[in-house]
């Protein structure tokens, strides 16, 4: 299968740039910057593409790349840093011109060139840059410009180099999929042969070659990502897996119920259903301080399918549904930690379980895509994500039981109404959030000191970026009404209306 590796060089967003190149239904993968030019030279990928970076070319402990890339006669697209790198390593000139370009910007096409094949000879780009080349290298021709990049674009064709200093990856700039098309299927000559099919029957040979004839364990949260982690792991070794249920009495109401009863009754996968609400509770006890909470969890889990596996003839294999998104946001060794996934970050050092993570490399669309193909039920296809600390990362502040309650009930009230408004599938998440923080309230002629309740709604393509979701008026008040007459402890309802960035998606 053709490949097209990405190098980053530590931007937080690198992945949407191999997300964009898959969504061309060709296979790529994000490597470390500095990867050995003769590695790089025997994975034998049709392409390169140079990410974005935070730092200037010219900084003390900037990222630097091995010239030894450009010789290999692959073709190479440099984006933003990346271009920035390209131009330096090759004896461009690339300056801090005091000109920075930061949002949209016009995009002037000076020919008619490879990159933008067939596209309009002007157009909206996003930029995001301080420096900028002033002089392209030697053989190369600069093909587009802005208003303060005299060097937007350049190429030298018959190198097969590309160098773009907007950024083709995010949505922003609306021509920048086909852009990325235009390098894929033209320099690079990429067959379209990344499917939903291809990624199954990897993933399957995949799994069968590390565990063997091994007896192996699924961590089930009856999420898409970990239910879609079992059935491949499922097909793969059939009987040889048992998936574990934990009840850690920090899930959703009604939750435990609806998993058990998919994987016991729609696909007859054994299933283990451990409760833990009080082990978990009692872990967590006076902790508030979000790190923390994801590492007690992320370590009791382990705890407890070492416990398990152990009573399951020794099983020495435990299956997770972690995400790339998961894996970029707890911290790689070029992208600054946002938080520590229970699943990666929080993981405890001392594992006697060796992990099987199918789903390690994908985004969230194709974990979805895979799960319709298995056969997952649509209800479990396009449940919203739930973080596998559950409630426990919305409550901000101390865990009680009492808290776990209120929050229960708020946020069941809050799913309820988004379904019966049709907005569920629309919304990429939609939750409430309980601070430990008492507010003044009057109800009944007297006086109330009672929590408050956030509503967090928000719209995204992959959880990497989001924007808060503008909910119709008569929604949230019919969600506040009913949260506030219905929920003891509760006297107000306020709504989140912040993006990621400059948040998180969830506040904890």
């Amino acid at each position: 299968m053709d490949t097209v590796l990405v190098l980053d060089f530590g931007a937080q967003y690198s992945q949407l740039i191999a997300r964009r190149v898959r969504e061309c239904r060709v296979y790529s993968e994000l490597v470390p910057y500095d990867m050995p030019v003769d590695e790089i030279a025997a994975r034998g990928p049709k392409g390169i593409i140079l990410s974005g970076g935070p730092a200037s070319v010219y900084a003390d402990d900037a990222l630097s790349i091995d010239p030894a890339l450009f010789e290999l006669g692959i073709p190479v697209l440099g984006i933003c840093y990346g271009m920035q790198l390209m131009a330096h390593t090759l004896g461009g000139t690339v300056t801090r011109t005091g000109k920075s370009e930061f949002g949209k910007t016009r995009l002037k096409i000076n020919k008619e060139v490879a990159l933008f094949n067939d596209l309009p000879a002007e157009q909206t780009c996003w930029m995001s840059h301080r420096d900028s080349v002033t002089a392209a290298p030697e053989s190369f021709e600069v093909t587009a410009s802005t208003a303060s990049s005299p060097v937007a674009v350049m190429e030298s064709p018959a190198r097969r180099m590309f160098g773009i200093q907007c950024h083709p990856e995010v949505v922003h700039t609306p021509y920048g999929t086909d852009v990325i098309k235009n390098f894929l299927f033209g320099p690079c000559h990429c067959q379209p042969e990344w499917t939903t099919v291809s990624i199954i029957e990897d993933s399957v040979a995949q799994i069968r070659g590390q565990v063997g004839g091994e007896k192996v364990v699924c961590g089930l949260s009856g999420g898409v990502d970990s239910s879609t982690a079992a059935l491949l792991v499922y097909r793969a070794i059939g009987k040889n897996l048992t998936c574990i249920f934990v009840d850690h009495g920090l899930l959703r109401k009604n939750e435990a119920e609806q998993v058990i009863d998919a994987f016991e009754n729609h696909f007859h996968v054994p299933l283990v259903h451990v409760q833990a609400q009080e082990r978990f509770l009692s872990r967590l006890a006076g902790v508030t301080d979000p790190e923390q909470k994801r590492k007690i969890i992320g370590e009791e889990f382990i705890r407890v399918f070492e416990e398990e596996a152990a009573r399951l003839e020794g099983a020495r294999f435990l299956v997770q549904g972690t995400l790339y998104s998961d894996v970029i946001e707890s911290g790689t060794r070029d992208a600054a930690r946002i938080k520590s996934h229970h699943n990666v970050g929080g993981l405890p050092v001392d594992m006697d379980l060796k992990l099987v993570e199918p789903l390690r490399h994908i985004f969230k669309d194709e974990a979805r895509s895979v799960a319709a193909e298995l056969g997952l039920p649509d209800q479990m296809v396009w449940r919203q994500p739930f973080p596998g600390p559950g409630l426990a990362i919305r409550i901000i502040g101390e865990v009680t039981g009492e808290r776990l309650d209120i929050l229960r009930e708020a946020d069941y009230i809050l799913q309820e109404e988004v379904r019966r408004a049709g907005l569920y599938r629309e919304l990429w998440q939609s939750f409430c959030v309980l601070p430990a923080i008492r507010s003044v309230g009057v109800m009944g002629d007297e006086r109330t000191y009672a929590y408050p309740v956030i509503i967090r709604a928000v719209t995204s393509e992959d959880a990497m970026t989001a924007d808060w979701a503008r909910l119709p008026y008569d929604l949230l008040e019919a969600i506040s009404s009913r949260i506030i007459n219905e929920v003891p402890g509760v006297n107000r309802v306020a709504l989140d209306i912040s993006s990621k960035p400059p948040s998180t998606i969830e506040w904890e």
